[in-house]
């Protein structure tokens, strides 16, 4: 039965391709390929440079990175330090308030006739221990017999145009 060229359905027509597909009926075995030894690879100048360039800039880019590094753990410590020491004052600044407060309390005289009774075994005066002294009423204030010349600090020039004309 011949087809004709017009086709019912949806499915489209499947061609049957014009060649034949190859059959593999070989093997292909793998190659095993020597490396030359190194002394035997040539590398050019250019590829010299360059390597040598990257080599640097590596370099030059660690250094950098390792002195950022450094500055910055140094920066850590110094900050750290700091805060450190504003712990410590603080610490003192209140110990300090509190002194300040201990010593207010412990000023009035009542507090001190106490302490100086209690710890220093010391006693009020009495009348047999009272010690008079008769001073003569003179004044012992002398007047100043000198003229005191005050003289004002000249500059280096000034000093040396009197040494010249005196």
């Amino acid at each position: 039965m011949a087809r004709s060229r017009y086709e019912y359905g949806t499915n489209p027509r499947k061609l049957e391709p014009n060649y034949e597909p190859q059959k593999r009926t070989k093997k292909r075995s793998l190659r095993v390929v020597e490396d030359l030894p190194r002394q035997d690879v040539k590398i050019s100048k250019m590829q010299k440079k360059k390597q040598l360039k990257l080599t640097m800039l590596v370099l030059f880019i660690f250094a950098i990175l390792l002195t950022i590094s450094y500055r910055n753990s140094k920066i850590s410590e110094k900050f750290s330090e700091i805060q450190n020491q504003k712990k410590q004052l603080a610490t003192i600044q209140k110990e300090n308030e509190q002194l300040k407060v201990v010593i207010e309390n412990g000023e009035t005289l009542n507090n001190v006739e106490k302490i100086a009774k209690e710890k220093l075994g010391m006693q009020k005066l009495t009348n047999k221990q009272t010690v008079y002294v008769n001073l003569p009423k003179e004044d012992y204030v002398e007047a100043v017999s000198e003229d005191v010349v005050i003289e004002e600090e000249k500059n280096w020039f000034e000093q040396i145009l009197d040494s010249i004309f005196k």
